[in-house]
């Protein structure tokens, strides 16, 4: 009995190593779809350079992702805005990976390729609401936004100062729903990172500046926000979690952020 005890005993001591083997081996990040692109190719790289280490990346929103690190659900959140105070006095800490730009697009057929900031406030705000106040066709114009909590709505509400003013007709759960639906509406207008924007839709210039890595950069296109790292303050990452964070911060992946479309914050 005593044998057939620490034989078992052993067995299991054995498999609890496997599994946290393979635990330690996991960069799992979790949080916004804006950042897709980013933390896709640095992962790759990132698991190129270091076999046997598995990547994760589950694009769940900007809030999730803050709330899975304080849940202990992921190594390393992603957010698409700065943390609130609230979140920092919960214990979360911030290290800004990149800076991007929030597009303004409109479908492809749209005349319009200029707005002002502030026509783009009083447009989501339903002060105008008909594309021939701004000399488009006599059409109602469509209001397309992310949900509640989403970075990408905070950074765009934020500096367009129309937080809880936008009059959406809808309100969509990632930055890909937000581009097909523009580009599937001839009278829809929205917004989504630059990093994602595509073909199928058409990109206005805010103030006669478009955004580029060059006038996000320099500030001079004023609707950006930035790309975000949450981690818990003073809990240390695992090995493997801590590599990852060091090598998105480093010069090396400068290369690679901006291959992506975003700005280096480094």
């Amino acid at each position: 009995m005593k044998k057939t005890f620490f034989a078992v005993l052993a067995f299991l001591t054995l498999l609890t190593g496997c599994f946290k083997t393979e635990n330690t081996n996991t960069v799992s990040t979790d949080g916004s779809t804006s950042m897709e692109k980013v933390i896709g190719i640095l992962g790759e790289v990132f698991t190129e350079n270091n076999k046997g280490v598995n990547f994760t990346y589950n694009p769940t929103g900007s809030g999730t992702g803050i709330s899975s690190v304080l849940e202990n659900r992921c190594d390393i959140g992603l957010s698409s805005r700065n943390l609130k105070q609230s979140e920092i006095e919960k214990g979360l800490t911030e290290t800004i990976l990149a800076y991007d730009g929030i597009a303004i697009i409109v479908n492809k057929e749209n005349p319009i390729s200029n707005l002002q900031l502030e026509t783009l406030e009083k447009i989501f705000t339903g002060v105008i609401t008909n594309w021939k106040e701004i000399g488009g066709s006599d059409s109602e114009i469509v209001l397309i936004g992310r949900e509640a909590g989403s970075g990408t709505r905070d950074g765009f509400e934020s500096i367009t100062k129309t937080s809880g003013k936008c009059k959406y007709r809808q309100e969509l759960t990632s930055t890909g729903d937000v581009i097909a639906t523009v580009s599937g509406n001839p009278f829809a207008i929205g917004y989504a990172s630059v990093a994602s924007v595509k073909d199928s839709v058409k990109l206005l210039s805010i103030n006669n500046i478009l955004p580029s890595n060059q006038t996000i950069k320099s500030g001079a296109y004023e609707i950006q926000r930035p790309f975000v790292m949450v981690t818990k303050k003073d809990v240390p990452l695992s090995k493997w979690a801590q590599e990852f964070f060091d090598f998105a911060l480093s010069s090396d992946a400068n290369k690679w952020i901006e291959k992506a479309g975003v700005v280096p914050a480094n």
